[in-house]
């Protein structure tokens, strides 16, 4: 309890004293119902608003006690709280649930408070937890010291003690990871348990794929070459995950299995999230067979925009072998598309995918070889949650030569510096991109429009050079050929929107303003920085915020402290925590309820190890009370366990 006389502004506080006026009235201005307590503890006066909820009347009676919680602000030189929650003190059954004691905090919907969630709760709490079964043994409870699930439910919405809900937290929590963990690995095991495709891939292959190119591979790319040739020679189907940075060399990681696949007679395809990134691949897949010396390989485009015949003739293609490798987006996993051999599945940026869809890809073979790449560097906590299922490879290493990126940040006021500095690169015949985060003028957001500052550009700042606009709404001719003359250095300068964050490789281009960086994701930010520093030279980003934006922005302060993209995703993670991460799309994320694999990783490392043990015992579930614990799993995960088969 905070006397008013000590209340801080802008703090969240909670105030007992005694209701000494109330007035209900419409307000014209706002237009709303208003509700107006004012509240007296000896030592101040604080009002308390309400905006229409005109049946407060019922509740609030002059002199008697209240206790208020809410955020506390000045108007008109009063103190005052708008919506605060509130508890009248009298009430024994209130007294009970919400005085005196630890009390939760629910997430509320319109018309429902605090007070009202909690009788219904506990009510709910007192009727049905006796009809409660307990999904875990006793000896796995007592081997972790684990509340039973009656204690749990009770402690982690009316915890007796701080360390009672932590404990309930924890039971709860491992519960969830355990099942969840089971899906994964029966998922892994139903994979692996049928025959694969064992290549023969010789060491002399390798090192001559290793050597066919004019630059030096990484010592990272190497590596995760050797583990992709160990895992295609074995007799059971690859499923590996590759995590790497930006422009770190997957794509060439990935064209060795390609390879590998067409030296044994099979196909491979590479699917990604958008055409873009699709034509991108390719593009840099024809070029890296043209650059190395190696074994000409037919190399097909397969994306939704294709003409009717083109199309067909692809599909033909595909059908009857004659492309090796076919590159492209969602297209590839439509019914009228059916390989002739397919050994090896490249899937890029999973998280833009689900797992159906990754499912839908690998049944167009008889169980290929797996490889999922992601620019999006995973934590290890959710690499197990989501990719428990997957062994993981990391390329941790930018290819040498690469020029330094540095990154700095501007006020909205200064950009007339920014120019200057864009405008000394053009001169030195580099090229700069300009990225905003909308098209058209927005009231609501009240942003610069990529639009507007084109024109503006054209006439103003940048006349002098040869400016181009792109953005998500052209028409894909219009936008390749914008692409295409920023590619053959016939353009400067290039403003863009969000459609150049995947798939950009244009060395010439070292120079990035991000425009209202504010807007972005921590996450985009980096994939937008990462499309310069592609050349030898140094690359400069600029990042442009209003004075409001820059104050708190922990985004824009975890992007200015580093380019490692493992410690801009742990920030990512914290940040917007793992659903917003990778999207709820994203099966194994929308599933966990309370379990929360970035803050419990203790717990989920603890329960991945249980899962593990329980199915090296038992595979298929079958022994004792095993089957019950199968029945839970299917119930629970059923997209998790959509491609089980056995049992």
């Amino acid at each position: 309890m905070t006397l008013i006389a000590q209340t801080k502004i802008g703090e969240w506080q909670t105030v007992s004293g005694q209701i000494v006026s109330f007035k209900a009235h419409r307000s014209w201005v706002a237009k709303k119902h208003l509700s107006e307590l004012i509240i007296d503890d000896k030592t101040g006066r604080l009002c308390c608003v309400w905006f229409n909820q005109p049946y407060l009347e019922r509740y609030f009676r002059l002199g008697e006690r209240i206790v208020v919680y809410g955020k506390t602000a000045m108007y008109k030189n009063r103190l005052q709280m708008i919506s605060p929650e509130y508890e009248m003190i009298g009430n024994q059954e209130d007294e009970y649930l919400s005085l005196g004691r630890l009390v939760p905090i629910y997430p509320l919907t319109r018309g429902i408070t605090q007070r009202y969630l909690r009788k219904i709760i506990k009510n709910c709490i007192d009727r049905y937890q006796d009809e409660l079964n307990d999904t875990l043994s006793v000896s796995l409870r007592n081997k972790h010291r684990l509340y039973n699930i009656k204690r749990s439910l009770s402690q982690i919405h009316f915890p007796d003690t701080l360390e009672d809900k932590e404990e309930a937290l924890k039971r709860i929590s491992f519960e969830e990871f355990y099942f969840f963990q089971i899906s994964v690995i029966l998922r892994r095991m139903s994979i692996i348990d049928k025959p694969g495709i064992a290549h023969n891939i010789s060491d002399a292959f390798t090192l001559k794929f290793t050597h066919s190119f004019p630059f030096e591979l990484t010592g990272a790319q190497r590596k995760v070459i050797q583990e992709i040739q160990r895992d295609m020679k074995q007799p059971i189907p690859m499923l590996r995950l590759l995590q790497g940075d930006v422009g770190s060399g997957k794509t060439l990681v990935a064209l060795f299995g390609c390879i590998a696949a067409s030296q044994n007679g099979f196909q491979s395809c590479i699917m990604a999230p958008t055409e873009i990134l699709a034509r991108q691949h390719y593009e840099n897949i024809r070029q890296m067979i043209r650059a190395g010396s190696l074994e000409p390989l037919n190399v097909g485009l397969l994306v939704s925009n294709l003409k009717g015949q083109e199309k067909l003739k692809v599909y033909e293609q595909i059908k009857n072998g004659k492309l090796n490798v076919v590159i492209g987006t969602h297209a590839l996993i439509e019914e009228s598309v059916q390989f002739k051999n397919l050994s090896f599945v490249v899937i890029d940026e999973q998280h833009k995918f689900g797992v159906r869809q990754r499912a839908l890809l690998t049944k167009k073979g008889i169980n290929p070889d797996i490889l999922i790449m992601t620019a999006t560097p995973i934590p290890r906590s959710l690499c197990m949650t989501l990719y428990g299922d997957l062994d993981t490879s990391v390329i941790d290493e930018l290819p040498p030569g690469r020029g330094k990126i540095k990154t700095l940040l501007f006020k909205e006021e200064e950009a007339f510096k920014v120019y200057e500095i864009v405008k000394e690169n053009l001169k030195k015949r580099r090229q700069a991109y300009i990225v905003y985060p909308i098209i058209e003028e927005s009231e609501k957001l009240d942003l610069k429009a990529a639009q507007e500052m084109f024109h503006r550009f054209k006439a103003k700042e940048f006349k002098e050079y040869k400016i181009s606009l792109i953005h998500g709404q052209m028409k894909k001719k219009e936008a390749d050929e914008v692409m295409e003359k920023f590619k053959r250095k016939e353009t400067d300068l290039l403003i863009a929107t969000t459609v150049i964050e995947v798939g950009m490789d244009i060395p010439n281009a070292n120079v990035m303003v991000v425009e209202h960086a504010d807007r972005f994701g921590l996450a985009q930010l980096h994939q937008l920085r990462g499309r310069i520093g592609r050349g030898k030279e140094e690359a400069v980003c600029i990042l442009v915020a209003s004075v409001e934006a820059i104050k708190d922005n922990l985004r824009l302060k975890a992007i200015l402290a580093t380019q490692d993209g493992f410690k801009i995703a742990e920030q990512d993670l914290l940040i917007r925590g793992p659903g917003q991460f990778f999207g709820r799309h994203q099966h194994g994320l929308n599933e966990l309820k309370i379990a929360n694999p970035v803050k419990q990783v203790e717990i989920l490392e603890l329960a991945r190890k249980e899962a593990i043990a329980l199915i090296e015992q038992d595979p298929k579930l079958e022994k004792g009370k095993n089957p019950q614990i199968k029945k839970i799993v299917k119930k629970r995960y059923p997209a998790y366990l959509s491609m089980v088969t056995a049992g």
